[in-house]
């Protein structure tokens, strides 16, 4: 199972499961049944319950403590982008003074058509990268004049950087945490 790190200096907050009332192995199959996402269904925590052996309320009451808790943020939608005729995704890596990543990572996570965008370390002396951004598109013409439009708006094309398209989506879904094993 993947647990996460001990966090020191963290003292263990409200348990609302200390009962049994709670199903220990029913919580963790929830947990399980989070990740792989809602059953389309009417009522998709009726069907939790029913996988996990919890009530409906046992399972609205949990994941309402796990998100007041924070180990779930929020919900989301993973959309299979390349079935909706999104092929030309590509990953802008720009190699930006350190000093200017802050402002210039915030300009481009404003722009409408950037889905990701992120600092990440370079790996000297073969990736200079330290900025990336993602933009989906359904043409390599039209992403390429997306960022053309892009590099010109905020003045960016003293800096080097390089477009990564990609060919071929292997996997696409949210995180995994617990262990179906």
């Amino acid at each position: 199972m993947n647990t996460p790190a001990p966090q020191p200096n963290r003292q263990p907050g409200n348990f609302l499961f200390n009962t049994e009332a709670y199903s220990a192995w029913g919580l963790l199959r929830l947990r399980q049944h989070l990740e792989e996402g809602l059953p389309l269904t009417p009522r998709p925590y009726l069907e939790l319950a029913k996988r996990t052996g919890l009530t409906e309320q046992q399972v609205l009451d949990a994941v309402e403590h796990w998100q007041q808790q924070g180990l779930i943020k929020r919900n989301g939608l993973v959309v299979k982008h390349r079935t909706l005729g999104y092929t030309a995704n590509a990953m802008v890596v720009w190699d930006v003074p350190d000093e200017n990543v802050s402002p210039i990572g915030k300009a481009l996570a404003a722009v409408p058509f950037v889905t990701l965008c992120y600092q990440r370390p370079r790996r000297l002396p073969d990736w200079p990268y330290n900025l990336f951004c993602m933009i989906h598109g359904v043409n390599r013409e039209r992403v390429l004049g997306q960022l053309a439009h892009m590099t010109e708006t905020y003045n960016l094309s003293h800096i080097r950087h390089t477009v990564l398209f990609s060919n071929k989506a292997y996997l696409q879904r949210g995180g995994r945490y617990v262990s179906n094993r």
